[in-house]
């Protein structure tokens, strides 16, 4: 049995595909729309609040375990990398065995991973278990998506989507101000512990309410070779974004890693067009909005990912604030987000994504002019109008990239799609703290001695320049031991104003990138597949 509804979404009064009238309905909890949502909320919710709320235990983390710097490092880039590189095969996993059951594994393996690192006492264990978490979040994040894709009727699906991001921007934003609680009062063995019970409920959930939906024409084989070539691409592409700014652009390291991941997609690639069923066919796209969506995804991530990531520095080493106070100082951004994700998924049902996608850009892109005024002194009710400002610009993105990507997928490859949705998002977010924390080095090597000298301050070495440039990228003031008060204050000064001439030009090209994506959003359109759930089996 087939009901693929395909629609020609010429513009933004679009008419919604109907749901198939083959849907078998629910039976009880098991499979019905909304409590699939409640379910698969809470297990992302586990993830997304890993994100933010791990960063506050690194410096508890370090002096329990006497782990380095670049120790303590690689508890964010081994989960990272670990994320990043199989999200698409996850997806894939999902496609070919369930959603239901690789979204179950993924909560068990969280859960258990997060439970070990709690109970490490080394930093190589800490280390390898947040691998496993990354191994583990890969496989529950794109079955999130396959789930509400496979249950919700296509009418319902942007209010479905706009809820799950509303679950994630929460989760988000209380991740710093639950992790600085816990470790304030309790440990940090107590960030990872918390997911334990949040897995249960989640497996208990699943069981108990997920309903698996399999395409008829499921793949049902493996193209490892795929697999492996396209895992090779990400992970040197990762490496290279991650290591670049120990390393630098110039150094031959950073290209060759790049040079290898552009060899490793050009391999796949051609290995893609050969294999009978490949890892991600290729004619995926030539679906323009399918294309642009994931594009979308990653202009938006490197936009708001890389400009966030100063503001965190902003906040606590310019004004001073401790990470829970800067947490609550992030929650307009968030709240925005929170409130405007269910209210965007309503707009794109109504107006198709087009004029949410643009407005959304357009906001995120003024937003971001706004925090490139920021000031040393700017007071927190300006600030919040930017933030506020920026949450109600990324909200829409967030919902209707997701539905255009997801939405223009067949059913049988929603997995992969939710993959992509992810990758892209990590990709992007990992681009924007690279290029922008360049834009940043630049124009902080670059302004750090005239500043220095116009102030009088004694001149210092290469090597204390150099040095000093490394603390002021942070916003971090470098004064000496038994500085005098007034040479502090000059010192202090003169790092902070420097540290946001650079965040400003960093602010200003995110602004630039979230322009470009204006014209990106208005290659989208409706998903035309948002409705072919026929053929479906329920397992």
């Amino acid at each position: 049995m087939t009901s693929q509804t395909t629609i020609d979404a010429a513009g933004p009064g679009d008419a919604t595909p109907a749901a198939p009238a083959d849907r078998p309905p629910a039976s009880g909890l098991r499979g019905h729309p909304w409590f699939t949502l409640i379910t698969v909320a809470v297990g992302v919710m586990m993830v997304a609040l890993d994100g933010t709320i791990v960063a506050i235990a690194n410096p508890a983390i370090q002096k329990d375990l006497g782990a380095t710097f670049a120790q303590v490092q690689w508890i964010t880039n081994g989960y990272f990398l670990a994320l990043a590189v199989s999200l698409i095969t996850a997806g894939k996993l999902g496609d070919r065995f369930g959603h239901r059951q690789t979204f179950l594994v993924g909560v068990v393996g969280f859960a258990a991973a997060s439970g070990a690192i709690g109970l490490s006492s080394s930093i190589g264990a800490v280390v390898t278990f947040r691998v496993l978490q990354g191994l583990f979040g890969a496989l529950l994040m794109p079955a999130a998506l396959g789930l509400l894709r496979a249950t919700f009727p296509a009418e319902k699906l942007n209010m479905a989507i706009g809820i799950w991001g509303m679950v994630i921007g929460a989760s988000t934003a209380g991740g710093p101000i639950l992790g600085g609680v816990l470790v304030q009062h309790v440990s940090w063995q107590s960030v990872f512990f918390i997911n334990v019970p949040v897995g249960a409920i989640a497996l208990g959930l699943g069981i108990v309410m997920l309903l698996d939906h399999r395409a008829e024409n499921a793949p049902r084989s493996f193209d490892l070779p795929g697999i492996a070539l396209l895992s090779g691409a990400m992970f040197c592409l990762v490496w290279a974004l991650i290591k670049a700014p120990a390393w630098g652009w110039g150094d031959g390291k950073t290209w060759a890693f790049i040079a290898a991941s552009v060899l490793g997609f050009a391999l796949f690639s051609f290995w893609e067009t050969k294999v009978k069923e490949p890892l991600i066919p290729l004619g995926l796209f030539r679906s323009v909005p399918l294309s642009a969506g994931v594009v979308l995804m990653v202009l938006m991530a490197i936009a708001f990912m890389g400009g966030l990531f100063f503001v965190t520095f902003y906040l606590q080493n310019v004004h001073g604030m401790d990470p829970v106070d800067a947490g609550l100082h992030l929650l307009p951004l968030t709240g925005m987000m929170i409130v405007g994700s269910p209210l965007a998924g309503a707009a794109i049902t109504k107006l198709g994504p087009r004029i949410p996608l643009a407005g959304g850009m357009a906001a995120t892109a003024i937003a971001m002019y706004g925090m490139s005024t920021l000031k040393a002194d700017t007071g927190s009710g300006i600030m919040a109008v930017w933030f506020a400002l920026l949450g109600l610009g990324l909200a829409p993105v967030m919902v209707g990239a997701t539905e255009v990507i997801v939405g223009n997928a067949p059913m049988e490859l929603s997995g992969v799609a939710g993959g992509l949705q992810q990758a892209a998002m990590q990709i992007g977010g990992s681009l924007g703290t690279a290029v922008l924390g360049a834009v940043m080095a630049s124009k902080v090597d670059g302004d750090l001695a005239g500043n220095w000298a116009a102030a009088g301050l004694p001149k210092l070495t290469p090597a204390q320049l150099a040095q000093a440039s490394e603390a002021v990228q942070v916003g971090v003031a470098p004064v000496a031991k038994g500085t005098p008060e007034a040479i502090a204050a000059k010192i202090t000064d003169v790092a902070h104003d420097t540290f946001i001439s650079g965040m400003s030009l960093a602010s200003l090209v995110a602004a630039g990138v979230a322009a470009v994506a204006i014209l990106v959003a208005l290659l989208t359109k409706r998903g035309e597949n948002a409705g072919a759930d026929a053929g479906i089996g329920h397992i």
